[in-house]
């Protein structure tokens, strides 16, 4: 039985499209504290390696750094790193996002461009991270608009890869077909010194029926013809490079990324959202805690295969704290809930059917669920 003054950990992904994941936290504190004034509300903001995961280390307490990058159709950007660690540099840690550098809400209007889209911006990223002395640079590749297996990150940060003609190959997926040699000579010297954490869940290899084209093509723009393009350039280039390496947990993250990381920067692959929530420090909020809230905008069988909350569930079960979620929908229903290892859940759509009405007045919802949490868990 919670105390007066319960401890409550509010750890959340965002709910895309309404509430970035403090803003998911601090609404469903404040509807906790609307029933009971005195609960203690801890807000820690989560991420599963994709989009807004530099966004939790800020919220955690790492400083942004702005750089300008390339999109992923070439035009500029401005990139947010997030650097955290002492000031001497020991164990300094930089965060790069490739979602925000070179990543689909990236694309011009949003359309896509799966043959030509490249990974440039993340290169131009890390290089920028490089400048800031790291110990760890963690690679979050989650939310990737290009299939041109890491080749854009590799030239911006100093290898070459060119045609039978010995000319630079063009960026994108597609270009990849005609690489005849490749050249990591020129690689920054820096990236030797430095940790590199490649944060993805995805553990698809490069090519074939679970590879990058293949799985995640699709999702880019890519059409039946176009996956078949990306398919075949990406043996390519791993032919080229190192064909064992292909087969690597991990190598189709980020339409082929996750190979350039693993096979020619020697990076190492934990699950994204293990990751994140080592970075904004979990562990140490749920000491003591007597219930943690997670969510994201749906519950689905994406949650299932390891996203944020099942994250959070597993920190929060190895101390023995009930979790709850709040969601946007759900879709796995109680029984998958529970097999999850969720208590209980708190869709929006209990309140709010209509699906953008919910998206418009989701911090109001959030905040009358957690007054619901509060009252179903925190007051018996």
């Amino acid at each position: 039985m919670p105390a007066a003054a319960p401890r409550v950990v509010v750890s959340s992904d965002s709910f895309k499209g309404s509430c970035t994941s403090v803003e998911v936290g601090e609404a469903v504190g404040s509807g906790i504290r609307d029933v009971i004034p005195t609960a203690q509300v801890t807000v820690v903001p989560v991420a599963d390696g994709g989009e807004g995961t530099v966004a939790a280390a800020l919220a955690a307490g790492f400083d942004p750094v702005t750089v300008p990058v390339h999109g992923p159709t070439g035009d500029p950007v401005t990139a947010t790193l997030a650097l955290g660690g002492g000031g001497d540099g020991e164990d300094r840690t930089v965060v790069v996002e490739m979602a925000d550098a070179c990543g689909l809400t990236r694309l011009p209007g949003g359309a896509p461009a799966p043959l030509t889209a490249s990974s440039r911006g993340l290169g131009e990223a890390l290089r920028a991270a490089l400048d800031l002395d790291p110990v760890t640079v963690v690679v979050g590749v989650g939310g990737s608009a290009s299939t041109d297996g890491g080749a854009g990150m590799l030239a911006a940060l100093g290898a070459r890869a060119r045609d039978p003609r010995g000319d630079p190959l063009a960026d994108g997926g597609a270009a990849l077909a005609d690489v005849a040699a490749f050249d990591d000579s020129g690689l920054d010297p820096r990236l030797s010194t430095v940790h590199l954490v490649l944060a993805a869940d995805v553990d698809s290899p490069l090519t074939g029926p679970r590879g990058a084209a293949r799985v995640f093509g699709p999702q880019k723009g890519a059409n039946p013809e176009h996956v078949e393009i990306l398919d075949t350039a990406l043996a390519r280039w791993a032919a080229v490079i190192d064909p064992d390496a292909a087969d690597l947990p991990g190598a189709g993250a980020a339409g082929g990324v996750g190979y350039a990381l693993l096979a020619v920067l020697g990076a190492t692959r934990r699950p994204g959202v293990d990751v994140v929530l080592d970075l904004v420090g979990l562990d140490a909020a749920l000491d003591g805690a007597d219930l943690v809230v997670t969510g994201e905008g749906a519950l689905d069988a994406q949650t299932r295969a390891g996203k944020a909350v099942t994250g959070v569930v597993r920190r929060a079960d190895a101390r023995a704290v009930p979790v709850v979620a709040v969601c946007g929908v759900d879709h796995l229903g109680a029984e998958d809930a529970r097999a999850v290892g969720l208590a209980a859940t708190y869709p929006l759509s209990e309140l709010e059917p209509d699906a953008r009405r919910s998206m418009e007045h989701a911090p109001e919802l959030l905040r009358r669920q957690g007054a619901r949490i509060a009252e179903e868990w925190l007051t018996r």
